[in-house]
């Protein structure tokens, strides 16, 4: 067993990466082509103290050998973080390799943008990926999804378009064990290297060293020149006041990042919070609403049933108003008949007194009718006596 420097610390990383063979190794394993030539760019470390991120990013130019023999140039965009981070920051600095002029070439149809391929070394998981290596690679098809191969690849193409590797560092658990030592052959050059990052290693008293069986490496002299180099830089005590420094940094902003992860927790479950009693209001305010509109009909039905019933009261009044009316003046015909009865009466009275008389003086008529015949005076006598007319005298000779 040995002990070797943890690549998964940038200043590591960088003076991994600075070794230009090293870089060559690693990136013909990742990118699985056969790179004689790597120049690493201008580059900036992207660790800003004042973010809640630190990225570490090299760019290089790498040159390609082909199947056939020739050669040709790409551009590998390398981007490595041990924190969670936005992919917004990953995109801009993507944006400044196609924006840098440095990225073109001249040739025979214009100029045109390096092929570029985005390598990327994370300390987290991406999502529910349990992959720990993948490739995102461009496909030229038709319309209907068949491939197209005549052309391509062609510059206009792979300018405006890059492929992606990702490296998820917490599932290089195990690439390479002890027991593999007999079926080492088995294993493929990116196992190989990807085993040096693999944190299941870490020393337990020292998480900035790993302890590695550099047996499982013998005769691959590349494999054993990449361990070589850790190692010098596990022994450097710059290297492990580098680290220190780096340390604290990302302690730091670990420390920064969990106040504003628990900040931002309070807040999405206050915002949650809000949020339901919100819709709590909106269904009481619905509900209260329905109550209104329930209120509002009921008093209208009142209103509508107090309208009918002024209506009929006004009816029964107009009907009360008619029978009293009627009432009046059937007292009006009472009394005039009850007065016509009473001059009937009294003309009743006075026409039985009129007979009476008329009977008094038949009588006495009669009388003298008789007392004149008895005086043996003729009808035609008496009714010259009397002034009567002579049928008449006969009629009461005759009673």
């Amino acid at each position: 067993m040995i002990t070797i420097a943890n690549p998964i610390y940038d200043v590591v990383f960088k003076y991994l990466m600075d070794d230009e063979r090293v870089a060559r190794i690693i990136l013909s394993a990742l990118l699985k082509k056969n790179i004689v030539k790597v120049e690493m760019r201008p580059h900036e470390y992207a660790g800003d103290k004042n973010a809640s991120i630190a990225l570490y990013r090299i760019d290089f130019g790498a040159t390609v050998l082909n199947a056939d023999g020739t050669e040709h140039l790409i551009l590998i965009e390398l981007q490595k973080t041990w924190l969670e981070t936005e992919t917004l920051r990953f995109r801009q600095y993507l944006g400044l390799q196609y924006e840098n002029p440095r990225n073109m070439k001249e040739e025979s149809r214009g100029a045109y943008a390096l092929p570029m391929v985005a390598v990327y070394l994370l300390g987290h998981r991406v999502g529910d990926i349990e992959e720990p290596v993948v490739y995102i690679q461009h496909e030229v098809s038709d319309y209907d999804g068949r491939p197209v191969t005549k052309g391509v690849p062609d510059p206009f193409i792979d300018s405006l378009t890059h492929e992606s590797i990702i490296v998820q560092i917490p599932l290089l658990r195990g690439r390479l064990k002890e027991t593999d030592k007999t079926h080492r052959e088995g294993k493929s050059r990116l196992d190989m290297l990807l085993s040096i990052f693999d944190q299941t290693q870490k020393d337990e008293n020292d998480h900035k060293v790993l302890k590695i069986d550099d047996s499982l490496y013998e005769g691959d002299v590349d494999m054993e020149h990449v361990v070589g180099r850790l190692v010098k830089a596990a022994a450097s005590m710059e290297m492990r006041r580098k680290i220190n420094i780096e340390e604290e940094f990302m302690s730091a902003i670990e420390h920064r990042d969990a106040e504003i992860l628990t900040r931002d927790y309070e807040l999405a479950q206050k915002t949650v919070q809000l949020k339901e009693k919100s819709v709590q209001l909106e269904e009481k305010s619905v509900q209260l609403e329905e109550k209104s509109a329930q209120l509002e009909e009921k008093s209208a039905q009142l209103e509508e049933k107090s309208a009918q019933l002024k209506e009929k009261s006004a009816q029964l009044e107009e009907k009360n108003t008619q029978l009293k009316e009627q009432s009046a003046q059937l007292e009006e015909q009472s009394a005039q008949l009850e007065e016509q009865s009473a001059q009937l009466e009294e003309q009743s009275a006075q026409l039985e007194e009129q007979s009476a008389q008329l009977e008094e003086q038949s009588a006495m008529l009669r009388k003298s009718v008789q007392m004149l015949h008895k005086a043996s005076l003729s009808a035609e006598a008496i009714a010259t006596q009397l002034g009567m007319d002579v049928e008449k005298v006969r009629h009461l000779l005759a009673t």
